[in-house]
């Protein structure tokens, strides 16, 4: 509760004074941190990330089976990255631009990792994929199909994303949710 106060308090600060991100992003560096690591226990909240949306990474629509949650300290319960509704055998994109930096079985899952500029890496679990370490992605393309195994429920993708090596919630990075129309449903009469 304590460092959620912390937390709060810095960010009411910077909007005070005037600084509305404290995640931004430069040509040079990809996404920086203004005033704190990223490299402490828990990563700061994030406001915005002010950087390209990156692709998301199924076809169809975009479908939260499991939210991130993070946790309260480096080793607390939680779940650090988001599953994403999705069949066996549907194939998987690459969310942004990186490069393979592991495929392989982990205990009984087949996953993909993707260091992307910029300090992120994100993992896909279960996704087999014919790609080899060392093998250049882009968003968009595909990295292979989803398989089964995991703590990831049968029809559900895993997608985790670190930042320097601090888990942040995956959804940030895919630009702004759009806001909900609501359209009357039944004529007068």
């Amino acid at each position: 509760m304590r460092l959620l106060t912390c937390l709060f308090t810095l960010v009411c600060a910077l909007l005070l004074a005037g600084e509305a991100r404290p995640w931004q992003a430069s040509a040079e560096s990809g996404l920086t941190v203004a005033g704190f690591t990223t490299s402490s226990a828990v990563p700061p909240i994030v406001a915005s990330v002010s950087r390209p949306s990156w692709a998301w990474p199924l076809a169809g629509a975009r479908s939260v089976a499991a939210p991130y949650r993070a946790p309260a300290h480096e080793y607390g319960a939680g779940h650090r990255g988001v599953d994403l509704m999705a069949e066996p055998g549907t194939t998987v994109f690459a969310p942004a631009e990186g490069v393979v930096a592991f495929r392989g079985t982990v205990v009984d899952r087949p996953l993909v990792t993707i260091e992307h500029p910029g300090g992120l890496v994100s993992t896909l679990e279960p996704v087999s994929s014919p790609l080899t370490p060392g093998a250049a992605v882009v968003a968009g393309q595909p990295l292979g199909i989803v398989g089964t195994g995991g703590h990831t429920p049968t029809g559900a993708v895993h997608l985790g994303v670190r930042l320097n090596g601090a888990y942040i919630n995956p959804l940030l990075l895919f630009g702004p949710v759009t806001r909900a129309v609501l359209l009357p449903c039944c004529p007068e009469k």
